[in-house]
Formats: structure tokens, C-alpha cells, sequence
């Protein structure tokens, strides 16, 4: 998000600020460090509209080139496993080897191109992940594949980076933290639609090859838009210190081996499996020796005392409930039609919608925002979300996608307008206490968006197993054959087979069987149900929470009456 603080900083100084970036899936937010003032630097004027234009496109082209290769794999790891003769729990290792780097890189890559400049910074990156995505062009197994994923995971870190950058240079200083914040923020969510729509059609072109021709061919594009669309230049220093690369690196170790729990424990199972008590253990002792490190530093890279305040805790429980229920729709739903047997052609008008509505989303926001209307977009997003994810939960077996069409437009909706307000308040909080914090407010970001999404569908996956488990129960309870109904059950779902099977006893077995199956689906199906009534009422108890706290302030507000003014 380097031009966030660009922006921020122009409005207060009037000079070329120091940049911002985004995290995780946005990656960073700007250059930190107590560096030495630079000389005062001209403004930059105001872009023509027809440039501004070129930007938005290059924009959103990068936030495509870096989302769909981050999701063409984990939107496709049943159709791909066969490709690369691996079994689904193994195939689970393309996502978690792609997540163990990128959680962590954007934190050192504010302090990379703080120092070393951002041009040099963006030409290196696009050149990086030309070359990695070419390498997805030779994998030809499992092994392979998940060492090209966890290079491309590195080499991808910086791309959303440059698209934040490029969406924001459209903008003039007073619209990046509005608008342009906005935009960039929904050009974020619409790479998981856009994956699903494509997908198909490459996978039954080329399989595993296929996919990421498509996106080495985006990185193509991508590469000459670097070099031939500038963007503005900011003073750097040398600001990265040698303790420094120490916290970071137990950092990456940390929230590494918790993307590789959080992505890999539903499938090995948590209790099952004691490699992942280990590496939880690593996590938590790793980032327990950056804490105490960075306490006892006068120039800390991350200030742990002002993350450990009330404000910042506040902020970081909204943006993890936030994230929580946003994965209804990445995690929950999507899921919920491959259970249900639901082939591609029955969805694709679904994901078209959840892409429009997710547009329009953004574009609304980028209306609305302003630091007065924050806390009422807030309200109409976590309405969306409750009321799409309760009409979710009514889900039967005969579901179809038709009766989800408003549910998953309303989440996908109130999913754009929620971040981008939260994300400039939490900004411009930062920024008020100077420049050395907006790393600190990066780890949180990135602590809640791309481990709080793993948190999130390692929860609702968790959660959807047990019920299933728990509805299996009791259905097989009234499952006996004793029932004249379900011995009439069975005979009918064994009558298809009477003609090519004499033994009655082998019949009987076999609509026994398909019984069972039937009754499986149901439990997933009540699962499912139960999770989204779960994510619907998380989201009412965050919104009752608003409130209440919306209510607390205007009363003390009415009981203090308004502050003095100062005298002149």
C-alpha cells in the first residue's frame, strides 16, 4: 500500500511521500523507517483522465496476474491432483506451500523498498515472477509442484504490492485514501470469481500445464507495464537494520509453520498427526523471541507495546470477525456446491453475479468513503453479510444455485464495502504516530487477512466435519430396516439393479448402500446449514457490538457536551 502513505503524506507535507503498499493480499502500506528527512520534492501534478485510465488497467491487470495464480491451484486441487498422481491430502501441500512464505514477505519487503527505491523494487519483482511463473511450464509432479508453489509464493508477495501502487498513482492525493483505497481494495476480492469462471475450461484444455500458461502469459503482460508506466519517485535511505533481518526471519518462521498448520491440520486431522504440535510449538516460541527481542530495542521493526494497546486490540478483534465471516463465501458455499454434486455450467451465472456484486460493492464504497460515514457503511455491511448468510442456511438437497443468487450477491457486497473503511481508519491511526508505526499496523493486517483467512476455513472446515459427524449420528439412528419406510426406501433405490443382480440378499446390500449414501449427503447438507447460521451470527454479534458501541460514544458525547474551543 505504498501509495497510501504517499498520499498521506503529501496531504500533510506537500511533498512526494514516503510510498505504501498492502499486505498479504495487500501487502504493505508504506516505507517505515526513522530515516533521515529528504530534501522537499515538487508535488506531482494531477494526471490527465485518459492516463489515469491506463493506470486503473495496469492496476487491476497485476491484482489478476497475482490473484489467479494464488487461487488457480487451490480452486482446482481435486482436478489437478490427478495431473500430478498425488492424493487429495497431498495436493493440500500446493496451498500450504504457496501460504508458508507469502504470509510473511511484505513485512520485509516495506523496508526493501524503502531503502533500495521503489522502481528498482518493481522492475525486480515483475522480472522475479516472470521467471517463476515459467517454471510452472516444467512441473511434471507433485515434488515439483510444490517447490515451484513455494517459490511462486515468494515471488508473488510483491504483485499486489504494485497493483495498490498503480491504482493509487490514478488518483490525486485527496482521493487515494477514498477512492482509489477502495478500488484497490475490491480489485482484491474479484481474482477468486474470476478463477472459478476460467478454470474449467483450462483444466479440460491442459490441466495443471494450462493454468499457469495462462498465468505466465498475465506476467508477460504485466512485465512491460512496469517498465513503461512510471511511478512516483520517492526519497529512500538506509533504514533496515541488522537486527532487523533477525525479528524477520523468526517472524517468517512463525507464520509460516501457522499457515501450515492452520492449511494442513483439517486434512491430517488435528489431533492425529504430532508434526503439527510441533510446529505450532515453533510458531509460538518464534514469535515469543520477537516480542522480547523487539521490547528491548530502541528502533523496534515492530512496536509490540502499541499493537498490545486497547485501540489496536479493538481493531485487530474487527478485522479477524470480518475475515471470519467472509469466508461464508470462499470457504462455506463454495465447498457446499461440490457437495451436492453441482458441475460447472450450474454455477457459472452464480460466480458472474458474486463478481458483479462485488464490483458494485467497491464502487459504492469508493462513493461513501468518508472518515463521518465509516461506522454507517460498517452497519450496512455486516447487514448484507448476516442476512445473505441466514438465507444460506436454509440450503436442502435440492438447493440450486438460482436460490442463492441474492444471498451470495448481499455477502459478496458487503464483503467490498467493510475493508476499505476499517483499512483507512486503521491507516491514518497509524500515521499519527508517525511513520516508524505503519509496520506495525502491516503485521496486524497481514496477521488478520491472510492468516485470519486461514484461520477462517480452518474453522469452518473443522466445524462443518464435526456436525457432519454429529447429524450422521443421528440420522443412522433411524435408519433400520425394521421401518417399513426405509425398508421401502431401500427397495426402491435397489430396484435399479434388480436386473442385472439375482442374489436378493447382495440387492438389499446395495440399496442399503446407496441409502447410506444419500444419508451422508443429507448430514453434510445440515452441516452446512449449520455453518452458515454460524458466519450469520457472528456477523449479528458484530453488529450488535457496533451498536452498542455507536451508543456509548454518542451518549458520552451528550453527557461531556462538545469539547472547548481552544483560544486563539
Amino acid at each position: 500500500m505504498s501509495a497510501v502513505a504517499t498520499a498521506a503524506a503529501t496531504d500533510n507535507r506537500g511533498v512526494a511521500p514516503l510510498e505504501t503498499d498492502e499486505a498479504s493480499d495487500l501487502e504493505e502500506i508504506a516505507p517505515v523507517a526513522p530515516a533521515p528527512v529528504p530534501a522537499p520534492v515538487p508535488a506531482p501534478a494531477d494526471k490527465s483522465l485518459a492516463l489515469s485510465a491506463v493506470y486503473v488497467v495496469g492496476s487491476v491487470l497485476l491484482f489478476l496476474t497475482q490473484g489467479l495464480g494464488m487461487n488457480l491451484a487451490l480452486a482446482n486441487l481435486t482436478q489437478v491432483q490427478g495431473s500430478l498422481s498425488a492424493t487429495s491430502v497431498e495436493a493440500g501441500w500446493l496451498s500450504a506451500a504457496y501460504m508458508a512464505p507469502n504470509v510473511s514477505l511484505s513485512i520485509a519487503l516495506v523496508k526493501i523498498r524503502a531503502q533500495y527505491g521503489l522502481r528498482r523494487f518493481a522492475e525486480i519483482s515483475i522480472v522475479g515472477f516472470v521467471i517463476v511463473s515459467l517454471m510452472n511450464v516444467f512441473v511434471s509432479d507433485l515434488h515439483s509442484a510444490v517447490v515451484v508453489r513455494f517459490i511462486s509464493g515468494i515471488a508473488a508477495a510483491p504483485m499486489s504490492t504494485l497493483g495498490f501502487l498503480y491504482m493509487l498513482e490514478a488518483f490525486p492525493p485527496a482521493r487515494k485514501l477514498t477512492a482509489g483505497l477502495a478500488l484497490a481494495l475490491t480489485c482484491t476480492t474479484i481474482s477468486a470469481p474470476i478463477t472459478r469462471l476460467i478454470s474449467p475450461t483450462l483444466i479440460e484444455y491442459g490441466q495443471w500445464h494450462a493454468l499457469y500458461t495462462l498465468e505466465m502469459a498475465l506476467a508477460l503482460i504485466a512485465l512491460p507495464i512496469i517498465y513503461l508506466l512510471p511511478l512516483t519517485p520517492v526519497p529512500h535511505a538506509k533504514v533496515i537494520q541488522r537486527m532487523d533481518i533477525l525479528s524477520y526471519l523468526l517472524v517468517a518462521i512463525a507464520f509460516g509453520c501457522l499457515a501450515i498448520v492452520l492449511t494442513m491440520g483439517r486434512l491430517y486431522w488435528w489431533l492425529e498427526a504430532p508434526w503439527l504440535g510441533v510446529l505450532l510449538v515453533v510458531s509460538i516460541a518464534t514469535l515469543t523471541t520477537v516480542v522480547l527481542i523487539e521490547l528491548h530495542r530502541q528502533v523496534p521493526l515492530i512496536d509490540v507495546r502499541w499493537i498490545a494497546s486497547k485501540e489496536i486490540i479493538h481493531f485487530t478483534a474487527v478485522l479477524l470477525i470480518f475475515r471470519l465471516v467472509a469466508s461464508e463465501q470462499s470457504t462455506i458455499a463454495t465447498n457446499f456446491y461440490q457437495q451436492i454434486g453441482l458441475q460447472f455450467e450450474q454455477v457459472a451465472t452464480l460466480y458472474w453475479i458474486i463478481l458483479a456484486a462485488a464490483i458494485a460493492g467497491g464502487l459504492l464504497c469508493a462513493v461513501l468513503m468518508n472518515p463521518q460515514h465509516a461506522e454507517r457503511v460498517h452497519i450496512l455491511a455486516l447487514g448484507l453479510l448476516a442476512t445473505g448468510a441466514y438465507l444460506d442456511s436454509q440450503a436442502t438437497s435440492l438447493t440450486r444455485p438460482e436460490q442463492m443468487y441474492m444471498s451470495q450477491a448481499m455477502i459478496a457486497s458487503g464483503t467490498a464495502l467493510f475493508l476499505p473503511p476499517a483499512m483507512a481508519r486503521g491507516f491514518k491511526a497509524a500515521l499519527m504516530k508517525g511513520p516508524s508505526y505503519i509496520l506495525s499496523f502491516i503485521v496486524i493486517f497481514l496477521f488478520t487477512q491472510s492468516i485470519g483467512s486461514l484461520i477462517g476455513s480452518a474453522a469452518f472446515g473443522t466445524f462443518i466435519t464435526i456436525r457432519e459427524k454429529f447429524h450422521s449420528n443421528i440420522l443412522a439412528e433411524q435408519i433400520v430396516l425394521s421401518n417399513p419406510l426405509v425398508a421401502q426406501r431401500v427397495n426402491q433405490l435397489s430396484a435399479a439393479y434388480s436386473k442385472v443382480m439375482g442374489d436378493k440378499a447382495l440387492l438389499n446390500g446395495e440399496g442399503t448402500l446407496l441409502l447410506s449414501q444419500q444419508v451422508t449427503r443429507e448430514a453434510y447438507i445440515l452441516a452446512y446449514n449449520d455453518a452458515f447460521l454460524l458466519a450469520s451470527a457472528i456477523a449479528l454479534f458484530a453488529l450488535a457490538g457496533l451498536l452498542l458501541h455507536m451508543s456509548c460514544n454518542w451518549l458520552t458525547q451528550r453527557l461531556t457536551g462538545p469539547a472547548p474551543i481552544p483560544a486563539a
